[in-house]
């Protein structure tokens, strides 16, 4: 029985790349989406509006995000793997950063969501305004970790088997 090595995954790397730059690519873009459309719809509504809107919206967004968020880090990960020297580390970094936009948003902008669903039917705190600001900071925290996650997708796609390929002596100077 044939052992299967890193080197005889090489081959598998083209369909990788492509499927962890679509999967990173999805996320960055949906939470920009986010960022700079719904995020700024919320803030010029009235808050009964906002609150609705955001708790249907978030039923939907569970499993799409959700889902998205694992296929980005799952994808970053086995690039990771069949990659070699640089971009094996770059595709490792988009996977932490996938990894912690998922974590952002699992305990940073999910318990504010189960709050507005409360508010959406109920009485409002004082404090709401602080709360959806916290919350719109996750947001940007976990939208950046996004982009810079596709960002380092894009540079192993692109620049992948330039950045593989090392210099066996000094690099000389310019």
């Amino acid at each position: 029985m044939k052992t299967i090595t890193t080197g005889d995954l090489t081959v598998l790397r083209p369909p990788i790349q492509a499927f962890a730059l679509l999967s990173t690519g999805l996320l960055s873009g949906a939470f920009g989406y986010g960022a700079v459309n719904v995020a700024y719809a919320f803030r010029v509504v009235p808050l009964d509006v906002r609150f609705t809107f955001h708790t249907a919206l978030m039923q939907v967004n569970g499993v799409v995000m959700q889902t998205t968020m694992a296929l980005a880090i799952l994808s970053s990960v086995v690039l990771a793997i069949v990659s070699r020297r640089l971009p094996r580390f770059l595709a490792a970094g988009a996977a932490v950063l996938a990894l912690t936009s998922f974590l952002v948003t699992r305990f940073g902008n999910v318990p504010i969501n189960g709050l507005i669903k409360r508010w959406a039917v109920g009485p409002v705190p004082a404090d709401h305004a602080a709360i959806l600001q916290r919350w719109e900071m996750f947001h940007v925290v976990r939208t950046s970790a996004a982009f810079v996650a596709f960002l380092l997708i894009v540079v192993v796609v692109v620049a992948g088997d330039r950045l593989m390929k090392s210099r066996t002596g000094p690099v000389p100077a310019v």
